[in-house]
């Protein structure tokens, strides 16, 4: 067997082993249930919801968080974090005659050691007579008016310490669609769905945008302050909550929504970069070795097997190129349930490889802002922050 035939083989049976026994990660079948029985008592619920510079959007996701069908006690804390374009003026006229339920916090100064979007949080934890549950959700999420109380039935049914939604993500534009679901793709094969909701397993993640949280669990669990400078906050939190959960005879819930989605488009190709960038090395510890074997990783899996099945009539070698070519349509098929939930053709999955790539780029270049000093930034700030406790 040739060297490039190995090679491929190495391929395929890494994309064997994900498509048959990684978590199942790739079917994206984790979703809310439409409906559950209703609790015997419908607890109470407080929404924080951080907000930098938001002015653009705020208003229609407030009308949205005041909007809920909720049963239960709720209210909106909306912790205005120095912003300069009227983010909060913008909040209150869009609260209308739900105004009784909103209230408009100015963050204070932030006490040394917090990153700003988890000091937001606790500043308004703190601000709040504490709930039964914590609604954590940002400031670009519109949701439908049965989110909270489908939320709600999900952790009381299923007795879930934490429910998490990844919301739909804004996906429009030719970057976009070659881009996002990718990016959702990716965030399932790092932490597997159905393995982040088995309370036997270690995997634990969460999606930022949409988190309900029990107020005693993350007491428990020592609060934001246990987490404070963590970057990548929602997996941490996941991570710091799920332990704790167990032991109350509990679990953790992640799914992807149907429903609430981004209310922001991404500004072409290096909008979505300095996403990435702002905290892909900080995902991998700031570790050579892990960025090294990351990378070796992603070209193994995602350039190897096109570069391979399309160079078959330059290199002449059957094996390789039929070994790569299974390797490149199992990709394929991987992707084809994500991009469902996009509705996007499902050829669009044989452009894996192109956004793999673009991805490892990412990656390498947030590396190099790392070391050029400049860290993880989010809304003009710079975070020396790390992953978790």
């Amino acid at each position: 067997m040739s060297w490039l035939a190995i090679i491929a083989a190495l391929s395929l049976v890494a994309w064997l082993y994900l498509l048959l026994a990684h978590g199942r990660f790739w079917l994206a079948d984790q979703r809310l249930p439409a409906r559950q029985p209703a609790p015997a008592r419908w607890p109470s619920v407080v929404a924080v919801v951080p907000a930098r510079n938001e002015a653009d959007v705020i208003g229609q996701a407030i009308a949205g968080h005041l909007a809920q069908d909720y049963p239960g006690p709720f209210r909106v804390v909306l912790v205005d974090d120095e912003s300069d374009d009227g983010t909060a003026e913008a909040a209150r006229a869009a609260a209308g005659e739900r105004a009784e339920r909103l209230t408009v916090l100015p963050a204070p100064r932030r006490e040394p050691g917090w990153v700003g979007k988890l000091w937001a949080l606790e500043s308004g934890m703190r601000a709040a007579t504490a709930p039964d549950y914590w609604w954590l959700t940002d400031a670009d999420i519109g949701h439908p008016p049965d989110t909270l109380r489908r939320l709600v039935e999900q952790a009381e049914t299923q007795k879930r310490a934490l429910v998490s939604l990844m919301v739909k993500l804004w996906c429009r534009s030719l970057w976009e669609r070659l881009l996002i679901p990718a990016f959702v793709y990716f965030f399932q094969q790092l932490y597997p769905f159905p393995r982040a909701n088995d309370p036997r397993s270690g995997v634990a993640a969460a999606a930022g945008g949409c988190v309900l949280l029990r107020a005693d669990t993350l007491a428990s669990a020592g609060g934001l302050a246990a987490m404070k400078s963590a970057v990548i906050d929602d997996c941490t939190l996941a991570a710091l909550v799920k332990p704790v959960a167990r032991r109350q005879g509990l679990g953790i819930w992640l799914g992807l929504a149907e429903g609430s989605r981004s209310l922001r488009p991404y500004r072409g190709l290096g909008e979505i970069w300095r996403m990435v960038a702002r905290s892909a090395f900080t995902q991998l510890r700031h570790s050579p070795l892990l960025l090294l074997g990351t990378v070796i990783g992603m070209l193994l899996l995602y350039l190897v097997p096109p570069a391979l099945a399309l160079a078959w009539p330059w290199h002449g070698q059957a094996l390789a190129g039929g070994l790569a070519l299974a390797a490149w349509l199992a990709m394929a098929l991987s992707e084809v349930p994500t991009l469902r939930l996009y509705r996007l053709s499902p050829l669009r999955a044989l452009l894996l490889p192109v956004a793999g790539v673009l991805y490892t780029l990412m990656t390498l270049d947030s590396a190099r802002r790392h070391w050029a000093g400049r860290g993880a930034t989010w809304k003009g700030r710079v975070a020396a922050g790390k992953v978790g406790p």
